[in-house]
């Protein structure tokens, strides 16, 4: 039997569709993302829960004229499909398929590109203005989930947007969620009238009330006169016209009808910005994701069946974090609406009141952080390294510059894989590199993660540690943490030839590549430098003067990076080599694609190290051939 599903090749063609259509194309569209995304892996329960919403956003404007913003991006699965990509869908996050973000050179319907949280809004208002000034005509959306409000961009655009009066349309998906369940006085805010059960029992009687009225002007103004008192009993002074927007809802999220003739009330209004309240479920309409919004908030590939070859690495984390705050009354954890992602949430159960869930608000988490410091606190600041970018100035200002003791662990560094280019964290050797009084830290296994932890939170003053996604490399865990010393590295394996400086998750890969280079008959000595800042310069500029030649291997951009520290290094000293090559991330936003794919493009899997050693060091072939190398 064919399905409606199938006949969708651009948003104009919903608007063929009726309500009853709508209603069985919105159930096909959940088959669809249940059975692609379990596969695929990605964004399941907050796609589920903006199905209909999407449905009636796309049947009500006019999608590519009419701009549609969608804040992270994380729930525009369905979006995708309603505009011409239904047949690739079955590649999204996959390595040369769609990426699992709204992309603008993907389609002329993404109207902005997104991935992190908050900024839909800024984006909104600048194309609303550019309109206005340009002469143009057309309806301007922002898409933003109730947790994104929580950041404090989001709230300084509509501050602006109320003040300026542009013609702007605020839609708000309330599902009570983030990733984690949302925190701070707006969620509060809006839960009252999510849950407040007078104002739900006084629509349903004013419903019953004006469905017994004779038909015609009176029955509507009487309608809206009882809608305006039932939420001035549950919010006296609503927030969001005080802000100089126009508030329609409460809207039943799920309610294709409903949400149509609420659109289209917004998009009636000529010269003021609207504030449409949408109120759904995460993970509507599979149990599952329903009833475990948080664990199908992002469900790896397969469902969730392969092979685990040890704990991850932020598992590990959360444990030794708990493990050190037991033994030090003065360790506080902070993250940024990322309790479970973080490894936080065992830590927060244990010790509630030593944990800190700020919601979506990366810059505020650090500089809450400083101010704990001053005060003799030790605050652990947990947060993607994607996500510290957007506390840039924080970290630099508030914490390095008075050069307090804040421990930022940065889980999902290097090649994140899937999610694509705004969220690797491929840059935080670099931008934290630069910042004077910083320690820089990479723990080459999950075993030197926990030593480094206890280093970081027992060091003075600010200390970074990155570590990447996934399992660990399965080595023992030591039962007991201790402080490793500062700025000093190790030497993992001798060898004359060839000097591989490599830091973090590179580290095991260097250890191979070196093994399969003696099968060449190249000996390479390789040293896990462990910290990019300070560098072990007794060590590495050892290793350099007696090799000669020195390839350094990091998964962060080669700008700024672990291999620019060496190359100042070595001219800092006035060390002179062969040659210095440095392997890692070119300048370049890595897209989405597994980690193992991603790794090879960039010559990071141990035969990639090979081949590229092997190319800038001809000589050290020896007149040998180069055929397949074997593992």
């Amino acid at each position: 039997m064919a399905r409606l599903l199938d006949g969708i090749n651009q948003p104009a063609d919903l608007k063929k569709l009726s309500l009853s259509e709508l209603q069985i194309l919105a159930r096909e569209i959940r088959e669809e993302l249940v059975t692609t995304v379990i596969e695929t892996g990605g964004h399941l329960a907050s796609n589920l829960g903006a199905v209909e919403l999407t449905l009636a956003i796309h049947s009500v404007f006019d999608s590519p004229k009419d701009k549609i913003v969608w804040d992270v991006g994380h729930q525009s699965y369905v979006h995708k499909l309603l505009t011409g990509r239904r047949d690739r869908f079955a590649t999204i996050r996959q390595y040369g398929g769609l990426a699992g973000f709204p992309a603008r050179e993907e389609s002329p319907h993404d109207a902005f590109g997104t991935g992190h949280a908050s900024t839909s809004v800024s984006a909104a208002l600048g194309m609303a203005i550019a309109r206005d000034l340009n002469g143009a005509d057309y309806h301007v959306l922002a898409v933003i989930g109730d947790g994104a409000l929580t950041g404090g961009m989001a709230l300084e655009a509509l501050n602006q947007a109320g003040s300026l009066g542009t013609r702007l349309i605020v839609v708000v998906n309330d599902n009570a969620m983030s990733i984690s369940a949302n925190v701070g006085a707006m969620s509060r805010s809006l839960n009252r009238l999510r849950l407040d059960r007078r104002y739900h029992r006084a629509k349903e009687e004013a419903e019953k009330v004006i469905t017994g009225l004779p038909l015609g002007p009176q029955a509507l103004v009487a309608g809206k006169r009882v809608k305006q008192a039932v939420k001035g009993l549950v919010i006296p002074v609503m927030m969001w016209e005080e802000l100089g927007f126009t508030y329609v809802g409460p809207v039943d999220g799920h309610n294709i009808l409903e949400l149509q003739e609420a659109l289209r009330q917004a998009r009636s209004y000529p010269a003021k910005p609207t504030f449409v309240h949408v109120l759904t479920k995460k993970g509507k309409g599979y149990d599952p994701a329903e009833e475990d919004a948080v664990s199908f908030h992002g469900v790896p590939p397969n469902g969730g069946q392969q092979k685990v070859r040890a704990p991850s690495y932020t598992k590990v984390f959360g444990e030794a974090a708990l493990r050190l705050a037991r033994e030090n009354p003065r360790l506080v954890a902070i993250t940024a609406a990322m309790l479970d992602g973080t490894g936080l949430a065992t830590m927060a159960k244990s010790l509630p009141q030593r944990v800190i869930d700020v919601g979506i608000c990366e810059q505020h988490a650090v500089t809450l952080a400083a101010g704990m410091a001053t005060q003799g606190l030790v605050p652990l600041v947990a947060i993607y390294s994607t996500f510290l970018q957007r506390s840039f100035d924080q970290v630099l200002h508030d914490v390095c510059t008075q050069n307090l003791h804040v421990v930022f662990a940065l889980d999902r560094a290097g090649i994140v894989g899937d999610d694509g280019r705004t969220h690797q964290g491929t840059f935080d050797l670099s931008y934290l590199r630069l910042m004077p009084n910083m320690v820089v830290a990479a723990p080459k296994d999950e075993n030197e993660l926990q030593h480094l932890l206890c280093t970081a939170v027992n060091a003075p003053g600010p200390f970074a540690l990155r570590y990447p996604r996934g399992a660990g490399v399965g080595v023992p865990l030591d039962p007991d943490l201790r402080e490793l010393p500062i700025g000093k590295g190790e030497l993992l394996r001798e060898g004359d030839d060839l000097a591989i400086f490599a830091v973090g998750v590179t580290v095991y890969s260097a250890m191979e590549a070196a093994q399969l280079l003696s099968r060449q008959g190249v000996e390479c000595a390789v040293v896990n430098a462990r910290f990019v800042k300070p560098l072990d310069a007794d060590l590495l500029l050892g290793q350099a003067s007696r090799t000669g030649r020195v390839v350094t291997v990091e998964e962060n951009t080669l700008v700024g990076g672990f291999g620019s520290a060496v190359l100042e290094l070595l001219q800092n000293h006035r060390l002179q080599v062969e040659q210095v090559l440095r392997v890692g991330i070119a300048d370049e936003f890595v897209e989405h694609g597994t980690q193992d794919i991603l790794r090879s493009k960039y010559g990071l899997n141990p035969e990639g190290l090979v081949h590229k050693v092997l190319s800038a060091f001809p000589s050290l072939a020896k007149a040998r051939r180069i055929g397949p190398v074997a593992s």
